[in-house]
């Protein structure tokens, strides 16, 4: 089975029915959002991430934990942010920041290239900052030859690459894995370096406008979000 075919097949349905510290990564003055020119990882045919379109079969039980304490992680973060003195910017995102702002239908992004930036709430560390907004770089959505739906972002010094997959009417679940820095070309496999992996909900908020959110992610935040906009 394939995460696109049963995405289709939960749309069908649901039509018809109505932790450790981890090592420090790099500075936040260190990591400016910068193209990189080396080429992703190309997809399988045959299916990634063992061909299941099932992301409990995939994601580790700490990392699913992760997910389970997502509301905690908005609270904790948006709290932590406006006591830093970043009211006024949370604010201003608007729906992005709004834990409820979901959208049934049309989860899936249509192939293609889009616009993308990366906000962080919270800190991990103590006295770390309470929020980091990014400009829009690159990102891109794969439908593979096997069926499996692929976010990328392509550029900067932060850059992950992952697959979505079915959950709810309201979300799927991203699986995947952080690359770090100007000198890497390609992307770890999720589970390969645990530290970079990433779990977290993708969401329609809007016509053309999604967001993927990772609760707890290993460095940096308490919350980071990826905004997608075509």
């Amino acid at each position: 089975m394939r995460t696109l075919a049963a995405v289709a097949s939960l749309a069908a349905l649901l039509a018809a029915c109505g932790d450790a510290a981890p090592p420090q990564a790099p500075a936040a003055s260190d990591r400016i959002e910068t193209p990189v020119t080396g080429p992703a990882s190309p997809p399988s045919p045959e299916g990634e991430q063992g061909g299941t379109a099932d992301w409990h079969e995939v994601a580790s039980s700490a990392d699913a934990s992760r997910l389970g304490r997502l509301d905690q992680a908005w609270r904790m973060a948006r709290a932590e942010a406006e006591e830093k003195g970043f009211a006024d910017q949370v604010e201003a995102l608007g729906p992005l920041v709004d834990p409820n702002a979901a959208q049934a239908g049309r989860l899936q992004p249509p192939p293609g290239t889009y616009r993308c930036r990366t906000i962080k709430l919270g800190s991990n560390s103590p006295g770390g900052l309470g929020y980091l907004e990014y400009p829009f770089f690159r990102c891109t959505i794969e439908l593979t030859p096997g069926g499996d739906l692929i976010l990328t972002k392509t550029t900067g010094s932060q850059r992950t690459r992952g697959l979505l997959y079915p959950d709810t009417d309201r979300r799927l679940v991203f699986v995947g894995a952080q690359a770090w820095g100007m000198d890497e070309t390609g992307y770890p496999a999720y589970g390969d370096q645990p530290v970079r992996d990433q779990v977290g909900v993708f969401e329609r908020i809007g016509a053309e406008r999604w967001r993927l959110v990772v609760p707890w992610p290993k460095v940096d935040s308490k919350l980071e979000i990826l905004e997608l906009v075509r």
